[in-house]
């Protein structure tokens, strides 16, 4: 926290232009003996100076520097830029420059780190920075906005302190008995106030599923038997050709991924080996990869062939798609049909002349509310670490109710009321570890 680092804060590449970032004590002075151009320890805090940096004589680059002074930056340290030119042998000369001057290189993250370690942002803005520079789709920029913007601590911060009234009640009740003016806890007066708080968390699970489709996407594996047309639907979709197509059983032997984006969503689809019982060795790794696949999916596309009858085979997947959320797509609608089946999440079409795929996208915009999550404020919480700390924290809840039931003393059920709270303060940071920092920043990349 004490030393001056620097770092790359543009993609490294070949570009218009690169900005090399140096935050600390020492940043600014730093800078200032390798420009040449304006006394940058005289220059006002937010502005921008034209000039080159030089080293032993030698110039670097013709540059623009941005000089910004503590405590309003990102780190609420003092900042300089360097704007120079993008491509990569300037842009690293720049660097090795400053590291020999004596300012180390940053770590991943190491930025937010420091905005958060100062108090800048909280963890939960931190993670969202995170998310936002990761983000693919608009509605992944949104839902990261709102993070940095402070509106999900908000959330979390209003249960704490639904909470923190309760314990401090609580306490006064233990340590001043001849308080009168404080509410009085009692086993009976306990379960609506512990009632409001399970709500509470239990409406932030519930929206966090969107948070959840929004940040991981839809994995959509795409099923079936050998030759039913499952590449060609992939391609389709993907408007690409990604898998190859014949005519030939088992061509498909390993998984073959696309994405593409629906109502801002992303749809991971996933072509795999057409699977069914063979004796060759190479398929049959392809079909237990499928498998697995089919396991672990969030939807699950089983494509039959409408032009021939149910096999075994089919029945088999029939079977295995019934516990997950799926569609059937009968494929081939172009040629006679032989195909028998009673299911209720059918839609009829083929790649020939693409009939019946803006239905399947239909289908997986009513099955998943798409339409609703693309029209919602998305003021949500979206990362696993946050969702797990608010299941863990509802389970305390959950716990402190029991105990009420079983006529625990009102001190011991405030030991599981206290554990929820804490667990919510990890969430923004008001109580963390030094390793859970080391392993979220380290996500982070460099510069940033």
């Amino acid at each position: 926290m004490y030393d001056t680092i620097c770092a790359i804060s543009t993609a490294l590449g070949v570009g218009a232009i690169s900005i090399i970032r140096v935050s600390g004590s020492e940043a600014i002075p730093a800078v200032a003996k390798l420009f040449d151009g304006k006394n940058l320890e005289e220059a006002a805090s937010h502005t921008i100076h034209y000039g080159h940096i030089v080293s032993d004589g030698e110039v670097i680059d013709e540059v623009l520097v941005s000089v910004l002074k503590a405590p309003r930056t990102y780190t609420k340290e003092d900042i300089v830029e360097i704007n120079a030119h993008g491509g990569i042998a300037t842009t690293k000369k720049i660097l090795e420059t400053l590291i020999a001057n004596g300012i180390r290189l940053a770590e991943p993250g190491e930025f937010t780190k420091r905005a958060f370690l100062n108090g800048r942002i909280d963890l939960s803005q931190a993670e969202a920075v995170n998310s936002l520079i990761k983000s693919h789709t608009d509605l992944e920029r949104k839902l990261a906005l709102n993070g940095i913007s402070g509106k999900i601590s908000k959330k979390i911060n209003k249960v704490r302190q639904i909470i923190v009234e309760l314990l401090a009640n609580i306490e006064v009740n233990i340590d001043f008995p001849e308080y009168e003016d404080a509410l009085e806890i009692t086993l009976e007066n306990l379960p609506p106030k512990l009632n409001e708080i399970k709500g509470e968390l239990e409406s932030l699970l519930e929206e966090s599923k969107i948070g959840k489709i929004i940040e991981n996407g839809i994995r959509v594996a795409i099923v079936g038997r050998p030759n039913v047309g499952k590449s060609s639907i992939l391609n389709a979709l993907l408007k690409e050709n990604k898998a190859i197509v014949t005519d030939i059983a088992g061509t498909t032997r390993d998984i073959v991924e696309g994405q593409i984006e629906l109502k801002g969503v992303s749809l991971k689809f996933i072509d795999t080996a057409g699977i069914r019982k063979t004796d060759d060795v190479v398929e049959k790794i392809g079909v237990d990869k499928s498998l697995e696949m089919l396991s672990d999916a969030d939807l699950v596309i089983l494509v039959l062939n409408n032009n021939e009858k149910l096999t075994s085979d089919d029945e088999e997947l029939l079977e295995k798609v019934k516990e997950k959320t799926h569609i059937i797509f009968i494929n081939k609608s172009d040629l006679p049909n032989k195909l028998a089946i009673n299911e209720s999440e059918v839609v009829k079409g083929n790649t020939i002349d693409l009939d019946g795929l803006d239905s399947l996208k239909d289908k997986i915009i009513e099955l998943f509310d798409l339409e609703r999550i693309s029209n919602s404020n998305l003021e949500v919480v979206s990362t696993a670490r946050e969702t797990g700390l608010i299941k863990e924290a509802l389970n305390s809840i959950n716990n402190a109710i029991n105990n009420v039931s079983e006529s625990l003393p009102v001190d011991m059920i405030a030991i599981d009321i206290k554990k929820a709270w804490d667990l919510l303060g990890e969430i923004t940071g008001e109580a963390y570890q030094d390793e859970l920092l080391d392993t979220l920043f380290s996500q982070f990349c460099l510069g940033k």
